[in-house]
């Protein structure tokens, strides 16, 4: 976990979750083993709950995820807030994934995203994709979630660890739907996922 990414995160914490420290507060952590740091220190509050998944068992991780594309550990609209960091990247139909992120955030809820714009091959076990801001609001109209910020750091901090990367953060909300256009958005994402699923191995 470079600087970069600890600094963008805290930002969005306190630009979001200011005025929300005595709110409780489901939050996820997609990605969570704890690899030279993690965001759970970020969001410690009494009144929040942290829960990190990842597709391994490691430091860090709560929930192992045994599908990337199908979360049935994570129950829909069970989260305030959905965190990641240096995970995208990593995941070769992020796609689906941001389906999934759609799924399991309550109405209104938010996700920060963040993800590196260059930097040298880093394979987890492997390394697919940089990401710019068209790329990730683009992202937001895929998963009819409302982008509340996309943007990219373009300038280097004067950290070694991360001036390769450039940060590029996506902020996120879940709209607030009638009952009927909730139910059929759900079911049009679920159809989405079946088939950009099917067969997969």
């Amino acid at each position: 976990m470079h600087l970069s990414s600890m600094i963008n995160m805290e930002k969005f914490r306190d630009r979001y979750l200011a005025d929300r420290r005595a709110e409780p507060l489901d939050i996820l952590d997609l990605g969570s083993t704890d690899i030279h740091g993690c965001y759970r220190p970020l969001f410690e509050n009494a009144s929040w709950k942290y829960t990190g998944v990842d597709l391994g068992p490691g430091p860090n991780v709560d929930i192992v995820l045994k599908d990337a594309y199908n979360w049935r550990e994570v129950k829909s609209n069970s989260m305030d807030l959905l965190i990641s960091g240096q995970v995208l990247e990593h995941v070769e139909y992020f796609w689906i994934t941001l389906l999934e992120i759609s799924r399991v955030l309550r109405p209104g809820g938010i996700a920060c995203l963040i993800a590196p714009s260059s930097g040298p091959e880093h394979r987890y076990p492997v390394d697919c994709w940089r990401f710019y801001p068209d790329g990730l609001r683009a992202l937001a109209r895929f998963a009819r979630l409302e982008c509340l910020e996309a943007y990219t750091n373009w300038e280097d901090m004067g950290d070694p660890a991360s001036d390769p990367w450039h940060d590029s953060v996506l902020i996120l909300r879940k709209p607030v739907r009638s009952p009927a256009k909730a139910v059929a958005v759900r079911a049009m994402q679920a159809l989405q996922r079946r088939a950009m699923t099917w067969r997969m191995e």
